[in-house]
């Protein structure tokens, strides 16, 4: 360290601004514009302050660089659903941390907010606005009216999942939901299964939309249109209601697609309960292929979900709108069937 540099810092303390603009030889408004990331500085007068923020160490001060930049270096991993949902279910517990770690390299912070579909008005969409630069989605559902409303306020806004009926500014990452569902029906039908039924999920959910969809598609190409459905939740609970509903209806019942693994793993249970083994009675898939789908009783065939690569690319696309960048509007995953002992 050069004589002017320890004389610089023995004046002012810590590095401050000033003390850049000063060893570098500009003054403080340039300083400033480089180390806020302006383009608008002549590369000599850049390199110069580079150096003298590498030389003396400096940290720009957050807040006042928000205060320039209108910038908060933090974005919102929204969750529309209530917290106890967010917390037990395995699927969205994965991807929070999928996208934390994602988001990791861009030097961009998260801040998890766990946001029933119910809560919406102002107040929600006012506190993203004031708080964060941008907006990952997650576990949308029909009709929402919040994604519409940040999207018109400018907040650059990405989903997992479709969003139907919203703006086009709205960024989409999705996995092949249908696509899935058709190869784990295709999987019960191979097996020679004759009394195929789906435990759908909320209809107002474009994932449970597009599994029950890509059901029907597997059953109407086999030429059997009269597959049975119950819906549930996406709680292990309704999949094991929705389980015994299905036994009562049909009690020769020997196959069950379930849209995501807890359904499948209530399912278990209440086959379990009914004195049916599986696979010997009944057959199970599942979707997702979460942790304890391996770890079933007995370990459960699934859809995987590319858990990683999901989180990658909506923090790709949220970057790039983040940085006024033109951006893909719709990106769509491929799922693949995982096969274990239920089918």
């Amino acid at each position: 360290m050069d004589d002017t540099t320890t004389d610089l810092r023995a004046r002012a303390g810590a590095p401050t601004l000033e003390t850049v603009a000063a060893l570098a030889g500009v003054s403080r408004a340039t300083a400033s514009r480089v180390v806020n990331g302006d383009a608008r500085v002549a590369p000599a007068m850049r390199t110069a302050v580079e150096d003298a923020v590498a030389r003396l160490g400096f940290v720009p001060n957050r807040a006042a660089r928000s205060l320039v930049t209108r910038r908060s270096d933090a974005v919102a991993l929204l969750l529309r659903e209530p917290a106890e949902f967010g917390v037990v279910d395995p699927y969205l517990s994965s991807m929070v941390i999928s996208l934390t770690h994602a988001l990791m390299p861009t030097g961009v912070q998260p801040v998890v907010l766990m946001a029933p579909a119910e809560q919406h008005g102002s107040g929600l969409a006012e506190y993203v606005r004031s708080h964060v630069d941008g907006v990952l989605l997650l576990s949308v559902h029909e009709a929402d009216p919040l994604p519409a409303e940040l999207a018109r306020s400018g907040v650059p806004l990405v989903s997992l999942g479709r969003l139907p009926g919203a703006p086009a500014a709205v960024g989409v990452v999705d996995a092949d939901n249908a696509g899935g569902a058709r190869a784990a029906t295709e999987r019960l039908l191979g097996g020679g299964r004759r009394t195929v039924a789906t435990i759908a999920g909320p209809p107002d959910m474009s994932a449970a939309v597009d599994r029950l969809a890509g059901f029907r598609a597997a059953m109407r190409d086999a030429g059997r249109p009269d597959g049975l459905v119950a819906h549930g939740d996406f709680t292990a609970a309704s999949g094991a209601r929705a389980t015994a509903e299905l036994l009562a209806r049909e009690p020769d019942l020997d196959a069950v697609f379930a849209a995501n693994d807890l359904m499948a793993l209530g399912a278990l249970q209440a086959l379990r309960a009914a004195g049916r083994a599986v696979p010997e009675d009944v057959a199970v898939v599942g979707f997702d292929d979460i942790p304890l789908a391996e770890h079933a009783s007995p370990p459960l065939t699934t859809v995987r979900q590319p858990v990683a690569d999901l989180a990658r690319t909506m923090v790709r696309l949220l970057v790039e709108r983040l940085g006024g960048a033109a951006s893909e509007p719709e990106v769509v995953l491929p799922t693949a069937l995982v096969v274990r002992a239920s089918a």
